[in-house]
């Protein structure tokens, strides 16, 4: 298969050729022969390439979840490589400056609270209002058949939920940019490079294309990215550990006081598909448990066309709950109720969690409430 950067390679960029080149990328967007999406266009176009544009953790990757990254030169090309992440999220028009095109090529997850989905739509609104053209060079995502959580509440609208969409959305960059423009309205000049040879039963990393690397610091591998949005409420209740700093992160769960052969044994019986538990021992890397041997469990995606990782996540706050005590689960020391909010774009997945209500009543709302996004996401599709 190839990827849409190699695509446009094989034109040999004729697209780009003779006009002014930004990119939105970062050193995760690899190509079939190992250098980056920056590395290929720098040494094909050279001087057309004018402008870089770096997303949250930078254009070099280095900066953790959450942390400023700053408009800098490039040390080696001499050219600028803006910060959307830091003062400005939302490139300003003088930032796109003697830009003829912009290239989005990002490693995305398909992921509401991921925020490259935010950073594409700003690029793709800043654009349309500077008039610049921008081409999506598209890329494989983890779950490219799964739909699923609660659809954004506009009242909980921020930088981790920026669409009204679900919490996993099923749609490579390109696709988002596709469904973006038609669903927000976007008034501009979009254009897509899909991959050849990929479809969406595709989903496992099985080498034929290019190598993988952490898109940010805490998606070390395509495992990761898999379970990452059946695991990221921890982001939100850090007493219950998700292997961070550790080479298993988002792919585990810990905690003092939890028994995993029980907790397996328990969830198991739930018959979640797509997805198994293990009970797995590790050290925790991360306050507030760092450096403590938790008993903890091991995600492992079986299918991933089956998996749906925020019912799993609801599933797995909902027996913690019962196993050992709602207040060890939402009233511990650090939780942060707002921010949990945030992550699943409304109030009402916590509310109803808490209450110790059936899941199945809530499932069913979110399938209702994302019936005329699926019918907008069809319209956006490119693979079967």
């Amino acid at each position: 298969m190839r990827i849409g950067i190699d695509v446009l390679r094989a034109r040999r960029f004729d697209r780009l050729k003779g006009r002014r080149v930004g990119l939105l990328s970062h050193q995760a967007a690899l190509t079939a022969d190992g250098s980056t999406s920056a590395q290929l266009l720098q040494r094909t176009l050279r001087p057309w390439l004018v402008a870089l544009y770096g997303p949250e953790h930078g254009f070099f990757g280095q900066a953790l979840a959450g942390e400023k990254t700053y408009t800098r030169i490039h040390p080696d090309w001499r050219i600028p490589v803006y910060s959307l992440y830091g003062e400005r999220r939302k490139p300003a028009p003088e930032m796109l400056a003697g830009v003829d095109v912009v290239v989005c090529d990002l490693q995305d997850l398909g992921v509401r609270c991921y925020t490259y989905l935010a950073t594409l739509r700003n690029m793709l609104e800043a654009c349309a209002e500077a008039d610049v053209e921008v081409i999506v060079a598209d890329r494989p995502i983890p779950l490219p058949q799964a739909v699923d959580g609660p659809m954004l509440d506009p009242a909980f609208a921020s930088f981790v939920a920026p669409c009204p969409l679900p919490l996993v959305y099923g749609m490579t960059p390109a696709e988002t940019a596709r469904w973006m423009q038609s669903a927000l309205g976007l008034n501009v000049r979009l254009s897509v490079v899909p991959m050849e040879g990929w479809s969406r039963a595709d989903a496992a990393w099985d080498g034929a294309r290019p190598a993988f690397l952490p898109p940010s610091p805490g998606i070390k591998t395509w495992e990761s990215a898999m379970t990452y949005a059946a695991t990221v409420f921890s982001e939100a209740l850090p007493g219950i550990d998700c292997g961070r700093g550790t080479n298993l992160a988002f792919r585990v769960l810990g905690a003092p006081w939890l028994r995993a052969e029980a907790f397996c044994q328990s969830v198991s019986r739930q018959r979640l598909p797509g997805v198994t538990f293990h009970p797995y021992r590790y050290v925790a890397a991360l306050a507030p448990h760092a450096g403590k041997e938790l008993d903890g469990v091991r995600l492992t995606v079986t299918d991933p066309a089956l998996f749906r990782p925020v019912q799993t996540s609801a599933s797995v706050l909902q027996t913690l709950a019962e196993l050992y005590g709602r207040a060890r689960v939402w009233r511990h020391k650090g939780v942060r109720p707002e921010w949990f909010d945030k992550l699943y774009g409304t109030d009402r997945t916590r509310l109803h969690l808490n209450s110790g209500a059936p899941l199945k009543p809530l499932f069913a709302e979110w399938a209702r409430d994302r019936q005329s996004f699926d019918c907008a996401r069809k319209q956006a599709l490119l693979y079967t």
